[in-house]
């Protein structure tokens, strides 16, 4: 029995696989994001097109996307979707707010029968105002493009055992 035991714990590395490639997108030298097996990429290919999947797969430079294999040069940016609280649900509230605040004015100007250049605040018009555009471009924080060439680069490194001869 001890036999058997030392021979299967001899022979396991063999059969198993403790590492896997590393793809990792750099920013003038320093890290921005590491992808392997498993991780969600979106990407867009040097023949211009979208692809977003799962990572299947990563050997010989190559990487498999949801059973798709592209070369790692073949990838001209990467997209990555950030989702918080601050790019989701404030920036809605902030348009909401900014726009009821310029119906709030003319409804109550309206109501009181006032004429409507009376009908907002110098202040009124500049918080109303900030809410909605700060609100807009808040949305545009949730996507970012990291385009691959000068600024931003593609290293593809081999970690586990490789089978090139």
């Amino acid at each position: 029995m001890n036999k058997l035991l030392i021979l299967l714990f001899f022979f396991l590395p063999f059969f198993t696989k403790a590492q896997t490639d590393v793809l990792i997108l750099k920013k003038r030298g320093g890290e921005v994001r590491t992808y392997t097996i498993g991780s969600e990429l979106m990407m867009k290919t040097v023949y211009n097109q979208w692809f977003q999947g799962s990572i299947t797969n990563m050997r010989n430079d190559t990487i498999f996307i949801n059973g798709l294999a592209f070369h790692y040069k073949e990838i001209a940016a990467i997209r990555r979707t950030q989702l918080n609280f601050g790019n989701t649900l404030l920036p809605s509230f902030m348009m909401v707010v900014g726009a009821g605040t310029f119906v709030l004015g003319a409804v109550n100007g309206w109501y009181r029968g006032d004429k409507s250049k009376d009908w907002y605040t110098t202040s009124g018009l500049i918080a109303g105002g900030a809410m909605l555009v700060g609100g807009y471009l808040l949305t545009k924080t949730r996507v970012r493009n990291y385009p691959i060439g000068r600024k931003f680069t593609l290293d593809y490194l081999v970690i586990g055992a490789s089978n090139k001869k």
